[in-house]
């Protein structure tokens, strides 16, 4: 990759990474309920994704997939699916503590991290989403010289955007672990996670009726 072509593919990427939507509102979401190293392992799995999305589109899977109506709608509605669960899972934070202030426990445990769980939203939520399969299959395009392997120069910018991608969120989830103790007022918590919960049902129920 030449010199002019890594610069513009490096403006291109953080322009993405610095747009709003599902990737950034996980972050978020999860930095607040288990502090930067949650948010920090959802980046990561969220990154992770994109080398599946770069490899895919390298192969031409996208390609098919996208002149496949009955495979882009399933991936449309598992992504969907997918963003639903995670918003009913917020919600089910608020009901959970809302039954613990009736019970008089003020001070409700906040949410113990899980490596797992949260790489796997993290990396569910990338892989799952066609806005991002649809990306990669135009953007990779103006920066793949035909005349190399396609796919290591895909993996290439991959890991461009993997860079990018880790240097925002995680940024983005020390300035949420340091209103922490805001967000762990109980009801600071409940209005946080019903917001956020709300929004990640709306972006799917979006996504599972859009054309």
């Amino acid at each position: 990759m030449d010199p002019q072509t890594f610069a513009a593919c490096l403006v291109a990427v953080t322009l993405l990474t610095l747009t709003p939507g599902v990737d950034t509102l996980l972050v978020i979401r999860n930095s607040a309920r288990g502090g930067w190293l949650d948010g920090a392992v959802s980046s990561t799995g969220i990154c992770c994704g994109l080398f599946v999305h770069a490899t895919v589109s390298a192969l031409g899977i996208s390609i098919l997939l996208l002149h496949t109506a009955w495979a882009f709608n399933a991936l449309k509605l598992a992504g969907a699916a997918y963003l639903i669960w995670l918003g009913l899972g917020s919600w089910r934070r608020v009901l959970g503590r809302g039954r613990q202030l009736l019970v008089g426990n003020v001070h409700a445990q906040p949410d113990c991290f899980r490596f797992w769980r949260s790489f796997r939203e993290g990396f569910l939520s990338n892989v799952l989403n066609p806005k991002a399969v649809l990306f990669y299959m135009a953007f990779l395009p103006q920066f793949i010289n035909p005349a190399e392997p396609p796919l290591s120069q895909s993996l290439l910018v991959a890991a461009m955007h993997f860079c990018v991608g880790m240097l925002y969120q995680c940024s983005l989830a020390a300035m949420v672990d340091r209103a922490r103790t805001l967000l762990q007022r109980p009801a600071v918590t409940r209005v946080f996670d019903a917001l956020t919960g709300s929004m990640l049902m709306v972006i799917g129920l979006k996504l599972a009726t859009k054309e």
